[in-house]
This record gives C-alpha cells, sequence and structure tokens, in this order.
C-alpha cells in the first residue's frame, strides 16, 4: 500500500463499482512503496458507516493489469470459500458489470476490496508472539491454496524471486551507469559480485527436483498480515499483487529478512542492523506449526536460514540495482534513499553468515 493524494475525479471512478451507500470522503492510506491507496467512506440510510479500499494499481511495475486482477480474483474467491462467509478474508468489490478493475478516465487501473475492520497492520514487529503468528498466517495462506483450480497462476512480475536474474540486472545496470553513479558505492559492488554464487542455490535445487513450486506470497512483510485488535490473531493476509508461482523458502526468506531484523530496512546508520535470534526461533516455530509445515520436505526445512540471506542478498542487489539506474523503481524520499536500503541489507547479509551455526542449531532443534 502507498499513499497519495485523492484524485479529483475519484467519484466517478468509484460508481462503477458495486459499493454499499453513499460517497462521502477519501483519504490516504497505508505505507506502501508502489500502490496508490485510498481509505473510502461511504454512508448508508439508516444503517453503519461502510469503509472499502480503493488502490490506483501501478501499471508501470506491474503492465498486465487484467492477468494480475485474475490472480487476485481466483485467490481471494477461494480463500473465502474455504473460510466461510463470516471470515475477514480479502474480499475484492466488482465492478457493475462484474470485472474485478476498472478504469478512470485518464487510464488509470482501479480495484476496490471491503475493508476488513476490527483489525490492524503493524509495520514492525514488536514481540516474538507476533513474529509466530505472522509466520503461521503465511503458512497456513500456502497451505489453503495448495488445491486452487483453474491451472497455473500468472507471473504478474515475471522472473519476481529469481535471484540470477535480479544479479544479472544488476550487472547491466552496472555496465550501463547511466546516472553515473557506480564510482561511489565500490564497496557495495564488490560485496554483490562477492556473493553470487548464491543466486544460484535454490534454483539448482528446483531444477533437479528436490524442492517445489507453489502458489506463494512472495511478499511476506508482517504489514501484510491483518491481526485482530482484540486477540492480535491473524486474520487476513492481504496484498496479493506478487501472489503467483513460487517457492516456499522465498515466502520464509522475506519474513525472515523483515521480522527478524533489528532495524528498518532504510536505516541511514547500516551498523544498526543485524539478525535477532529470538524472533528467527518464532518465526521456524510458528512457520512449521502451520499447515504448510506438514508438507516441508527436509531440503526445503535444512534451506530455511540460507532463505532468509537470499531474500537479504537479493534485496540488496535490487536496492543498489535501483540506484545505479536513477531510483526508478522504488519511491524514494531523498538521492541515498536506496543506497541506504542496500547497505542495511548487506549488513544483514553478513551478520546471518555470522551466526549461521545459531541459526543451524536452532532449525536442529525445531525442523
Amino acid at each position: 500500500m502507498s499513499s497519495s493524494p485523492v484524485p479529483a475525479d475519484l467519484g466517478p471512478t468509484l460508481a462503477q463499482f458495486a459499493l454499499i451507500g453513499d460517497f462521502v470522503s477519501a483519504a490516504p492510506y497505508g505505507s506502501g512503496h508502489i500502490n496508490d491507496t485510498l481509505v473510502v467512506n461511504q454512508v448508508v440510510t439508516g444503517g453503519q458507516p461502510r469503509r472499502y479500499i480503493a488502490q490506483r494499481i501501478n501499471d508501470r511495475i506491474f503492465k498486465n493489469v487484467p492477468a494480475l486482477m485474475d490472480n487476485i480474483r481466483r485467490v481471494t474467491a477461494h480463500l473465502t470459500a474455504k473460510a466461510g462467509p463470516a471470515s475477514r478474508e480479502l474480499r475484492l468489490v466488482p465492478t457493475h458489470d462484474g470485472q474485478p478493475y476498472a478504469r478512470d478516465a485518464a487510464g488509470g487501473w482501479w480495484r476496490v476490496y471491503d475493508f476488513i475492520e476490527g483489525a490492524h497492520t503493524v509495520d514492525r514487529v514488536t514481540g516474538e508472539a507476533e513474529a509466530r503468528e505472522a509466520a503461521r498466517a503465511f503458512g497456513d495462506f500456502q497451505a489453503r491454496l495448495a488445491d486452487l483450480p483453474g491451472g497455473r497462476l500468472q507471473e504478474t512480475i515475471p522472473n519476481f524471486h529469481h535471484t540470477r536474474s535480479r544479479f544479472e540486472n544488476f550487472r547491466k545496470a552496472l555496465q550501463q551507469d547511466r546516472v553515473g553513479r557506480a564510482a561511489e558505492v565500490p564497496a557495495e559492488i564488490e560485496f554483490a559480485f562477492s556473493r553470487e554464487a548464491d543466486a544460484d542455490v535454490l534454483l539448482n535445487l528446483l531444477a533437479k527436483g528436490e524442492i517445489t513450486e507453489r502458489v506463494t506470497h512472495n511478499d511476506t512483510k508482517i504489514n501484510n498480515v491483518m491481526l485482530d485488535d482484540t486477540t492480535h490473531r491473524a486474520v487476513a493476509v492481504i496484498d496479493l499483487d506478487t501472489v503467483m508461482p513460487g517457492l516456499p523458502l522465498y515466502d520464509f526468506g522475506e519474513m525472515m529478512r523483515t521480522s527478524a531484523s533489528s532495524t528498518f530496512e532504510d536505516d541511514p546508520v547500516a551498523e544498526n542492523m543485524r539478525l535477532e535470534l529470538p524472533y528467527f526461533r518464532a518465526l521456524v516455530e510458528g512457520y512449521l506449526a502451520s499447515a504448510v509445515g506438514a508438507v516441508l520436505n527436509a531440503t526445503e526445512r535444512a534451506h530455511l536460514a540460507f532463505a532468509g540471506k537470499l531474500m537479504t542478498y537479493e534485496n540488496g542487489l535490487r536496492f543498489l540495482t535501483d540506484y545505479l539506474q536513477g531510483d526508478t523503481y522504488y519511491k524514494i524520499r531523498h538521492p541515498r534513499h536506496n543506497l541506504d536500503r542496500c547497505r542495511t541489507q548487506f549488513a544483514l547479509v553478513r551478520d546471518i553468515e555470522r551466526q549461521t551455526g545459531a541459526l543451524d542449531r536452532i532449525l536442529a532443534e525445531l525442523a
């Protein structure tokens, strides 16, 4: 999600959707990097106010919006059917002619979800219980989509977690150096090349059939889990733009990168970044206790900690690539924002490597 100004022509766009009530107001909502997100307030005569989430989809990132929305339509329908009508799963609001998206007057793509009431998200894990619950939620999410009908989902961003492709994108950006920044970052460039071999580890295991492709979320930050306001249990997994074929290890690795780290990914002091072992343990406990824990094979379990290192390295590559290309992908708040992000990720890779023995002992105990 991402906050943005409220468009002046929002009313006609929303009128295309089958919303309940009359429009009252809209306001920016959320803190993500990619899409523009609004909370929409409606009033129902003689009834309770209704809220919705409206998003303008970033078609610069998601180049095939109909395919993206077909994935989300299938996934949300399947999860709701399994959970039942009383659940608080993420639900799309269709247009009046039954489509999962609409276009605005300028050609922008929009979708609308029911607002999930009585629940909240957090941007950072604040305790082991939260980490455990997030891991359980994402593990159950993977397991419930194992029998998704209709064939393979479409890849909304091709090669999204294909680390070899991410490395080659970095190499190309370095060779082109189109904004003249390569000379500023020799240490980061050296670090990226020194871990190149890691890019192929999981891809080679997949090619040999030792690990399995499944439907995965691919952006498993804790702020993509809605937590009940009272019980703090997960009620829904949200932000489904990158739900597509992938490896369960990618999802666990991204959880480890974001939920077991000591500081924000854009902390300007990279030395503040380290891996928190208690949170790593909680993530392993929650993930293995979820429904997906029963279907992970021995190779997948053995590579859980490596997956965290790989996803951290991959994200560091992506931030460095974007910096070298002139900040064309991620939204930034200052000129060195992507460089700060890259440096924290590479610092976390170093700390994961430093603590490999401790991580292996936790996995041996729990997995």
